[in-house]
């Protein structure tokens, strides 16, 4: 295990973290995994290097990277939405974020429609070609309060809390994860499922960017 501050990135509750590798004196070391803890990044790898006093260049995987920002923006777009089509009793439950898909679990007392999914669809992707900046703005947990931003299921906020905006009229969300600088990076959203998990709590997985493309090309054959 490696401390450090940085490259690696890793959100607290371990849904998100880099991989890579790690080059010390010659020596190669995959990281396996990394999560935050007491705001230092733990790494995860195969094995320990032979000399662990050696200065350490790090590698992230930066394809896999830009892929879990697009789904870690896809589901603040999916919650603003959701709230938008179905009313503001919808309260994130929990969700899955990686490279290759999300998964959003949410307060609802129905199935969804057809129409409703391609009513949340159409808003996302909608947003997605408006390209909005994606803000991130540190700030005291009250003021943000006050500005409406929705806190995530799970979460322990300090004093001071990172907020990010995706437009001040669509979505406001306290949040540590990493993103795309611009809605228009994720190309593409697309929902895969509806389902009910518990009594009165819906899941949807979606994709959105490539691997959302490969989703489509795969279905249209």
């Amino acid at each position: 295990i490696v401390l450090s501050k940085t490259p690696f990135y890793a959100e607290s509750g371990g849904q998100v973290g880099d991989t890579g590798v790690l080059k010390i004196d010659g020596e190669s070391v995959e990281v396996l995994d990394t999560k935050k803890e007491n705001d230092l990044i733990i790494h995860y790898t195969d094995k320990l290097p032979a000399d662990q006093r050696a200065p350490v260049i790090a590698h992230v995987d930066a394809e896999k990277r830009k892929n879990t920002e697009v789904h870690h923006t896809a589901t603040h777009l999916l919650h603003a939405a959701l709230r938008k089509v179905l009313g503001t009793h919808v309260v994130q439950k929990g969700s899955l974020v990686n490279s290759n898909h999300l998964r959003f679990d949410f307060s609802h007392f129905a199935k969804l429609t057809k129409e409703e999914l391609a009513a949340i669809e159409q808003m996302i992707n909608e947003k997605i070609r408006e390209n909005i900046p994606v803000v991130i703005r540190e700030m005291p947990r009250e003021e943000a309060m006050k500005t409406g931003a929705m806190a995530l299921f799970g979460e322990k906020y300090g004093d001071i809390v990172r907020v990010v905006i995706i437009d001040p009229d669509y979505s406001i969300e306290l949040c540590g994860g990493t993103h795309v600088s611009a809605t228009g990076e994720l190309g593409f959203f697309k929902i895969r499922s509806e389902s009910a998990i518990a009594a009165g709590v819906r899941r949807i997985e979606a994709m959105a960017g490539q691997a959302a493309e490969i989703y489509i090309n795969g279905e249209l054959r």
